[in-house]
């Protein structure tokens, strides 16, 4: 891959947004980013790619998600968390093979790319015993052309799910197997993730944070999503999901907390005193009736969060935009106050911030970072009036205004169409693999 030198009208270059820009890509990563009149003498000779009449932005990085759970988009809206996840989660789960996984994989991180995610944080939990689903999972990811990173599910607990079941032996045997197979490959991360605090036993979530540190990787772990999560840990531990990891001894700078809507005071002290960190999901804690974390209370903590947009079948988007929109005006809403949270602290929380977590490389446009960039087209009708395009990007922009998407300096979105794989074709497939499933909700007309 050549070296590349990029124009543009505007870009956020190093967190901060800059006008007359230029961005050179080396191979996979940005080697310089500035201002196009100090960066361009130093390319003389070279060739320079013009990309008029765009915003170029880092692109968008996803901490928290499950790809199979797309493939139910629409078939348990509208119904309290317990109902879908026992209704509608666990019993698909149950019918799905590595083909379907791969299939749901495409379909979702399709669906990512075409909206400016290039790096997806897949947590998956169907192992039945070991790798070849999650084998599944990431040469789906390496086709879309995904930065993938995989969050691979420690769950213990008695009476749960058997296809999530694993001792810590086996876990541990499973992931150290994978880890080692995807080490040269500059497109997958596989990280420790216990399930939550009821999920995983005592020794599986100390295990989880030995592996992090051994490996300098985080420790993904759902937090405090709903209030019964809440009740049954004080009532088994006499501690709140947060006060538990605390206890065990793993709450520190490397644990991710995704969720943590349920937290109140004691808890948010917890987590800045360990220097934990919060994947925000707003978008599906609203679906899903969880609630509203408290995310600027967080931030005034000097809590790091960042953003997820969780499974499609709980969420029904795949966008980060949409997260950070949905991030702002939750916390606006909640605070009563416009200045709570601004446009820009949200598209550094759907970047920068994620990469800071995942501990990469990525989410900024810099010297050193992965040339993962989207473009943004600012003739489109949603991100005008132009003067005033940096707030319209994350108040107002739809999707057809995101026209061009880089992963490691390979295109792989074009005027707005995914290059890697066939998208028509693999739509079909999911039709036809869901066309007899039975929606839990809503009105479906047989001919629909």
């Amino acid at each position: 891959m050549s070296r590349r030198v990029i124009t543009a009208p505007l870009a956020f270059v190093d967190d901060e947004w800059l006008a007359g820009a230029a961005v050179v890509l080396d191979g996979d990563e940005i080697v310089a980013a500035g201002r196009a009149d100090a960066v361009l003498p130093a390319e003389a000779g070279g060739d320079v790619e013009h990309w008029d009449d765009r915003a170029i932005v880092p692109g968008g990085v996803n901490g928290h998600g499950h790809a199979f759970q797309t493939l139910l988009r629409g078939f348990g809206d509208d119904q309290p968390f317990m109902a879908w996840m026992g209704g509608l989660v666990h019993p698909t789960a149950a019918q799905l093979g590595s083909d379907e996984l791969a299939l749901a994989t495409e379909y979702d991180f399709a669906e990512m790319l075409r909206m400016g995610i290039t790096t997806a944080v897949e947590y998956f939990y169907l192992h039945d015993g070991g790798n070849e689903n999650a084998w599944a999972i990431l040469d789906a990811g390496r086709r879309v052309g995904m930065r993938t990173v995989f969050a691979r599910c420690m769950f213990d607990a008695a009476g749960g799910p058997t296809r999530y079941l694993e001792t810590p032996e086996l876990f541990e045997r499973n992931f150290r197997e994978l880890r080692e197979a995807t080490a040269a490959d500059p497109l997958l991360e596989v990280h420790p993730a216990p399930h939550s605090v009821l999920g995983t036993s005592e020794e599986m979530l100390r295990l989880g944070s030995a592996l992090a540190g051994e490996y300098d990787v985080p420790l993904h772990i759902h937090v405090a999503d709903s209030q019964g999560e809440v009740d049954v840990s004080r009532e088994r531990f006499g501690q709140s999901p947060v006060g538990r990891l605390d206890a065990v001894g793993v709450l520190d700078e490397r644990l991710l907390a995704v969720h943590a809507v349920r937290v109140d005071e004691d808890d948010l002290a917890l987590l800045a005193e360990g220097g934990s960190g919060v994947v925000h999901n707003p978008s599906t804690n609203a679906f899903l009736g969880g609630g509203i974390a408290p995310v600027a209370q967080m931030v005034e903590r000097g809590i790091p969060v960042c953003l997820g947009t969780d499974a499609g079948g709980a969420n029904s988007r795949r966008s980060l935009f949409d997260e950070m929109r949905q991030a702002a005006l939750l916390a606006k809403a909640t605070a009563r106050d416009g200045r709570a949270m601004t446009a820009v602290d949200v598209l550094r929380m759907g970047t920068s911030a994620g990469g800071r977590a995942l501990r990469m490389p990525v989410g900024k446009i810099a010297p050193g970072y992965k040339a993962d960039i989207v473009s943004l087209d600012l003739t489109a009708l949603s991100l005008r009036p132009r003067r005033t395009v940096t707030q319209n990007i994350i108040y107002s922009m739809l999707p057809e205004a995101i026209d061009r998407v880089l992963v490691g300096g390979r295109t792989v979105v074009e005027e707005g169409r995914v290059l890697t794989i066939d998208t028509e074709a693999t739509a079909a497939r999911v039709d036809a693999l869901t066309a007899r499933w039975s929606p839990i909700t809503g009105t479906h007309p047989e001919n629909s």
